[in-house]
């Protein structure tokens, strides 16, 4: 198997990239998508924070009341 190169071995890390995520929006966000969805804390964590980012945003607009669908020929639908 080969061997890592140099910048890898020394513990040093490529510049950019998430170090961390503050957890109390880590919290928020997934008491927000299982309160919402009913989904269990291991499917919430499971999603890469992109995905539940734009959950959480789906939910903003739920709340919100934009919740119109586009449908052919430019009618729109409530669900």
């Amino acid at each position: 198997m080969p061997s890592l190169p140099e910048r890898f071995r020394g513990g040093t890390r490529a510049a950019g990239g998430m170090l961390g995520y503050p957890p109390d929006q880590l919290h928020r966000e997934v008491a927000l998508i299982a309160f919402h969805f009913h989904w269990s804390y291991e499917e919430i964590m499971y999603m890469e924070h992109r995905e539940r980012y734009e959950w959480v945003q789906e939910i903003v607009r739920l709340t919100r009341g934009e919740n119109k669908l586009s449908l052919p020929g430019n009618q729109a639908s409530t669900y």
